[in-house]
């Protein structure tokens, strides 16, 4: 499909909003206005008249015409704030048009396309106050009375961790790109790599990049606020690679006692009771045990060498080893899953009693293996994934949860979000700083993103890591002196 407009610099923002309702559109940018009779497409134009934006919207599909024009107040205080503002205007037009074309489209966060709206609802507080903030999430956005009360509740717990944040605070990402095999949802893009042959190489330049990253640090003089050590699947590393990467992360960064440290163990299968206590004797403080779902038939389809009384065992047994803040991650909207399996895997959960609960929504990743044979395979309806996460929030309330972070994803069922709940005392800091662009992260491994938040004017720049595992070992030197520069600038 076409997509004609006279702002080019916003035709991904503008193809975003189009994908809300035709998830599979190719969009081709024209500039060619006015459009010329030529089948179906999409016009979305701006202009303002100093007072005022002008976006105006038309969608033709199969003969039939869809409109509408959204007017919203100029602002041009910055350049930034003028794009920003445009940009908005654009979007809502678009949305708007598409809405009409589309009427009973699940779209509950109505046009935000973003995937952090918290950050997005705690700024419009700060510059707008909390009654036009609300109004701009209601009546501008479209977005439903249930999801603001959601996105303000997040809010409002996120408070506390958020005031306590330092000018020289910085947090420190780990990635380990591995996994013992690929699950059907999953896009993770390295090689599947597992043999301890195969790992040294990877484990050695990740020790290197380390040191560098801590040896910049400490001559930027920032302090480590929490440590994540994430991936794929951390704990395919044998307890030994485990202890010795973290001790050097420790001792590299000169990490005080105490400090938040999460590990993704993640999947049952790869957990063993050697590698628990080397995470423990290393001071790690909080652990991931995903089952993701706890129907054995659902574990097998999508490609999970675990069964739901492995994930039970492995929880009890960190439990009597002393791990006291450990989160278990379920997805709503498996293949062949409805509302009867999620309230069987919450009721499961409940009897564990885990310190913290994410509740995803399936998000279709174009790579993955479930996106090439969607037409083989049965997922539910958007309606069914909605219920299912209302299930996974009265789970998380009756085991004396609030949720603590939210984010969304591109091609998620029903439109939905993904939600961290958490007992008050167990909020993951890394997870609130990470979602929320709260202050600036280092981050190690193939496919990591360093970032800078800079102090003043929300302003925050990227420094990638290569995600091909040799290329990223072959590239270290040069990324890691693009992440001193980013930096060491003032």
């Amino acid at each position: 499909m076409r997509l004609y407009t006279d702002r080019p610099d916003f035709f991904n923002d503008i193809s975003e909003e189009i994908r809300l309702f035709l998830p599979a559109a190719e969009l081709e940018l024209s500039t060619d206005i006015p459009v010329p009779d030529n089948g179906d497409y999409v016009l979305a134009v701006l202009g303002n008249d100093g007072i005022s934006f002008a976006a105006e919207a038309e969608f033709v599909r199969n003969g039939e015409h869809f409109s509408y024009t959204h007017i919203s107040p100029y602002r041009n205080e910055t350049p930034l704030i003028e794009k920003r503002y445009a940009k908005r205007c654009i979007k809502i037009s678009v949305f708007r048009c598409l809405r009409k074309a589309f009427p009973s489209a699940p779209l509950p966060w109505g046009s935000l396309t973003g995937i952090r709206p918290t950050r997005l609802l705690r700024e419009l507080i700060l510059t707008e106050g909390e009654a036009e903030a609300r109004r701009l999430m209601l009546d501008e956005f479209d977005v439903t009375t249930e999801k603001y009360g959601l996105a303000r509740r997040i809010v409002t717990v996120q408070e506390d961790i958020l005031s306590s944040v330092q000018p020289n605070d910085v947090d420190v990402y780990i990635g380990i790109p591995f996994c013992r095999t690929r699950c059907l949802y999953c896009s993770f893009a390295s090689q599947l790599r597992t043999k301890k042959t195969d790992m040294a190489p990877y484990l050695s330049a990740l020790e290197k990049d380390i040191s560098l990253g801590a040896a910049m640090a400490e001559e930027a003089g920032l302090r480590v606020r929490s440590l994540y050590l994430g991936g794929g699947t951390p704990t395919v590393l044998t307890a030994d690679e485990l202890r010795s990467l973290i001790e050097h992360t420790l001792s590299a960064y000169r990490v005080a006692p105490g400090t938040e440290f999460t590990v993704e163990a993640g999947r049952p299968d790869t957990i063993t009771r050697e590698k628990l206590e080397a995470l423990l004797s290393c001071g790690v403080t909080r652990i991931s045990v995903n089952p993701q779902t706890m129907c054995d038939s659902t574990l097998r389809a999508v490609g999970r060498d675990h069964s739901s009384e492995d994930i039970i065992d492995c929880f009890n047994t960190a439990r009597a080893m002393g791990f006291d803040s450990v989160n278990m991650d379920l997805i709503a909207g498996l293949p062949g899953e409805d509302e009867s399996s999620m309230r069987h895997s919450i009721d499961e959960i409940l009897k564990l009693g885990p310190d913290c609960l994410t509740v995803h929504t399936l998000a279709i990743k174009r790579s993955s293996r479930l996106h090439e044979h969607l037409n083989e395979i049965v997922l539910p309806d958007a309606d069914v994934v909605e219920r299912m996460t209302a299930i996974g929030a009265e789970g998380a309330e009756r085991l004396g949860m609030l949720p603590y972070y939210m984010y969304r994803q591109k091609y998620m069922a029903g439109n939905m979000e993904n939600v961290g709940y958490s007992k008050p005392d167990k909020v993951c800091i890394y997870n609130i700083d990470m979602m929320e662009d709260a202050l600036s992260i280092i981050a190690h491994g193939a496919g990591a993103m360093t970032k800078r938040v800079f102090n003043e004017g929300g302003r925050i720049e990227r420094v990638p890591n290569p995600k091909d595992i040799d290329t990223y070992i072959a590239k270290l030197a040069a990324t890691n002196e693009a992440r001193r520069r980013l930096f060491m600038e003032k």
